[in-house]
């Protein structure tokens, strides 16, 4: 952020539209302090979200470090001027809150406030946050606030906004909650309709081999390759009804966002660098983009879990009216022209399937040594 005001019309549109940006929750409360601290060139910004137990489900600080912020410890009650803004809903501008008889003190490793200026963030009649700023960046005569009633005028925009976007994004949490669980139930169902009868019929036979190994070994034999038939009907089953489950992420969030939202969360989640870019690709025909995503799974899956390498890079780029993935790794990579069996092992021939089922075709580059790029392209509609 900048260490200089920011005033005009632009600077606030600028301000709402960063808001406006985010989905998720706590992007939005980043967005909302950063905003409010760089707008009314304040040394901190703060956002409190409470909990129902006189505590914070989530505080955001900005102007304050990491290292600070760890120092500071366990996150505030609500008390003094937070209870203030939070059960009184009413704004708070003070010359130096350390004075004000409601202040009850914070942590040694706190930073001192004095100015202040502080407002609730409501949703109807509803305080769904305590947002604040301290210690103003101007001139302050002995026992005034550096904070105006134009700032606080316009703070008051901040907030009204904030409401907003803060409420968008529980509302999109919320309903991607819900998604999954939808989707989780769903696929309870196909699994229990496509596989338990087959399981509970693989048990039975099993049971019966494991009876006939002593007296009838032929019998046995022929028991347990009716095991192997009926654990291989039951793998083919649970990969269709897998398969025929579209991800509900495409439909609201299309292909790029649903690519980089997994594609992030698996750069969490390992300790290879996974990294995402998308250039210029226009929304696809559902079958063509369910195998575009089925496929950068696959390719993710075995990028991560058997190449080694340090950095997989998944692209995804306009060609003509359709479009080309590509998910590279630096791994120990392998000879593609040995490795039939492996192949089937590494999705490869699944892979192909999904390509050319949609009109499309997938190529494997790779050598020992030299890491492996899978590249699908799919036309458009």
């Amino acid at each position: 952020m900048s260490h200089g005001p920011r005033s005009g019309l632009a600077a606030v549109s600028s301000a709402l539209l960063a808001m406006s940006r985010h989905l998720e929750v706590r992007d939005v409360l980043k967005t909302i302090v950063a905003s409010a601290r760089e707008l009314l060139d304040a040394q901190y910004a703060a956002l409190g979200v409470p909990d129902d137990h006189g505590g914070f489900a989530q505080f955001v600080v900005d102007g304050v470090s990491d290292d600070q912020w760890k120092a500071i410890g366990p996150l505030p009650r609500q008390h003094g001027i937070l209870a203030a803004m939070l059960n009184e809903a009413t704004p708070q501008r003070l010359a130096d809150v350390r004075r004000d008889p409601r202040f009850e003190g914070w942590p040694s490793a706190h930073p001192d406030l004095v100015d202040f200026l502080g407002l609730p963030i409501r949703d109807g009649d509803e305080v769904i946050g305590a947002l604040f700023l301290a210690n103003k960046r101007c001139p302050k005569p002995e026992g005034t606030c550096g904070f105006t009633e134009d700032d606080e005028d316009l703070l008051g925009i901040l907030a009204q906004h904030a409401a907003i976007a803060l409420t968008n994004a529980r509302l999109y949490e919320r309903s991607r909650e819900l998604t999954i669980a939808e989707e989780r139930s769903r696929l309870a169902h196909e699994l229990h309709d496509a596989v338990s009868q087959k399981l509970f019929s693989l048990r039975l036979t099993a049971q019966a081999a494991a009876r006939l190994v002593d007296r009838d070994p032929s019998r046995a034999k022929g028991e347990l390759q009716q095991v192997a038939a009926l654990a291989a009907e039951a793998a083919d089953e649970l990969r269709a009804a897998v398969v025929e489950l579209r991800p509900a992420a495409l439909d609201e969030d299309g292909l790029v966002a649903t690519l980089r939202t997994q594609i992030q969360v698996l750069d969490r989640a390992h300790t290879a660098r996974v990294t995402f870019t998308g250039h210029g690709v226009r929304a696809l025909p559902a079958a063509q983009e369910e195998a575009v995503l089925r496929v950068a799974q696959e390719a993710l899956h075995n990028a991560l879990r058997h190449s080694g390498g340090d950095h997989v890079d998944v692209t995804l780029d306009r060609r003509g009216g359709g479009a080309v993935l590509r998910v590279s790794d630096d791994g120990g990579g392998f000879d593609p022209r040995a490795v039939r069996g492996a192949g089937r092992h590494l999705g490869l021939v699944s892979m192909r399937d999904r390509a050319s089922g949609v009109g499309g075709r997938l190529t494997v580059e790779s050598a020992p040594g030299k890491g492996t790029t899978i590249e699908m392209e799919v036309p458009g509609g």
